[in-house]
């Protein structure tokens, strides 16, 4: 019964803020009251390069960077090469919310911040063979933090039992590592199988407290429950690129995936912690869960040539077809489910001449991108957009050299400051969350020499 009254007071107040701030530096991404429920927040794909350009990736071709979207693109790394790629990025989050009074009127907007940092992905991709290549990355999937806190306002409780004080908070992550081939069985045409898996550990803190026992009767004035997710199963993706046009000066690719989708059968670990004046039970219990993956569908475009490189990706993910829904009672009846969600991305680099001998900044590259989607979850029925726009600089180590240190900024928007209302009308007012990250990658890639062996010691 605890656990019924502390799951179903958690579902309203997912959309409340913590009355604190707190501004302090964490290993984990995300600080946001959207991930109590599911895998969390999920993380931007791609290397620091990528995400510049808005995330796009599923048609790139390079001999030279790897493939972190599309397997098919392991087939383009030049022979006798090595590619190796590490990113981490720094992340400043704020979140405010409006908040009412039992009337509906307008109280004051609440705000709290923080500030992360992680890495983002490494990879490795060489070639095994003519028009056969190999990938290796991990990465972060999603990411699970928040806490949060709400006082009991019922003036019947307050009359029976006393003040009573909700405690939520989460953290955790999900890593993502893919292995995978990429072989292009006809010119211009390559295709990609990747085995995707996933780890990480999830949990969920959760607790009432009695502040004033008005009462004294002796009843429970604490309750503290844990539920502890831990994570691990295989997943796939196949994709496919061709290219319309592949030349000396420009090639035109066109590029797709599909991942593959289901339960990932998490175990979960369920405890609960009772005190009062007179004794204490603890009870514990395990399950499995049915937390899911979506089913994934990318498609794109690039366009490249010694100057610009220019793309678009649109994605697809099934949520709606294959996730549960959350509808607890609570003040009313208070419903987080899952819709399937659509992404659009666009990206644009220059480079005005990566030949020129005498002036360095004309061998940098420049690069802008943008990235609109719906979040996959739903409150009362209500949709949450979010977008980004995102820049990068990518600065070269040597002349005629692939190795390069890549910067990205990326300014982002969740939500907004617009209210719901429950069945018995309370509004509740939405959070908008708006983050800034900046990235540092490091790409490197070994030349043609690094492979030969020498004819004298």
């Amino acid at each position: 019964m605890c656990r019924a009254v502390a799951v179903a007071t958690a579902a309203l107040v997912c959309v409340a803020l913590p009355v604190q701030v707190e501004a302090q530096g964490s290993s984990v991404n995300a600080y946001s009251p959207y991930t109590m429920f599911g895998i969390g927040e999920l993380g931007t794909a791609g290397n620091t390069a990528q995400r510049a350009m808005g995330g796009i990736g599923v048609a790139w071709r390079s001999g030279q960077m790897v493939s972190m979207l599309n397997p098919a693109g392991y087939s383009a790394t030049f022979p006798k090469s090595f590619i190796f790629d590490f990113g981490a990025e720094g992340n400043f989050l704020q979140n405010r919310q409006r908040q009412y009074d039992a009337a509906n009127a307008y109280l004051r907007t609440a705000k709290n911040a923080k500030n992360t940092i992680n890495f983002h992905e490494i990879a490795i991709q060489f070639p095994v063979a003519k028009g056969l290549g190999f990938g290796l990355s991990l990465s972060p999937y999603s990411s699970v933090g928040y806490k949060m806190s709400h006082t009991e306002e019922s003036e019947d409780i307050w009359g029976t039992i006393g003040r009573v004080m909700y405690e939520y908070s989460g953290d955790g992550d999900v890593t993502e590592v893919r292995a995978g081939v990429g072989w292009e069985p006809f010119k211009n045409f390559s295709i990609g199988i990747a085995a995707k898996y996933y780890w990480g550990n999830i949990k969920h803190n959760y607790a009432s407290t009695v502040a004033n026992d008005y009462v004294g009767t002796g009843s429970p004035k604490t309750i503290v429950g844990v539920d502890d997710y831990s994570i691990s199963n295989f997943k796939f993706q196949v994709g496919l690129q061709w290219s319309a046009i592949a030349n000396d000066k420009r090639i035109l690719t066109f590029g797709a995936t599909y991942d593959y989708g289901g339960s990932m059968r998490p175990k979960v670990e369920r405890g609960i912690c009772r005190n009062d004046t007179y004794y204490t039970e603890v009870v514990t219990e395990g399950s499995r869960s049915q937390m899911r993956l979506p089913h994934q569908v990318n498609v794109g475009v690039m366009y490249q040539d010694s100057r610009f490189t220019v793309g678009f990706d649109y994605e697809r993910q099934m949520w709606g077809s294959n996730e549960g829904v959350f509808d607890e009672q609570i003040y009313g009846k208070m419903k987080v489910g899952y819709v399937d969600t659509n992404t659009y991305k666009v990206g644009f680099e220059y480079t005005p001449n990566r030949f020129d001998v005498r002036r360095y900044l004309r061998r940098m590259a420049y690069r802008i991108g943008g990235r609109y989607s719906d979040y996959y979850q739903t409150y009362n029925g209500t949709r949450i957009n979010q977008y980004a726009i995102t820049a990068g600089i990518g600065f070269p180590l040597r002349f005629m050299g692939a190795t390069s240190i890549d910067i990205g900024f990326e300014y982002g928007c969740r939500g907004s400051l617009g209210s719901i209302s429950n069945t018995i009308g309370q509004r509740i007012g939405m959070i908008r969350q708006d983050y800034f990250k900046v990235s540092l990658g490091l790409s490197m890639f070994g030349e043609d020499y690094w492979f030969v062996r020498p004819k004298y010691d």
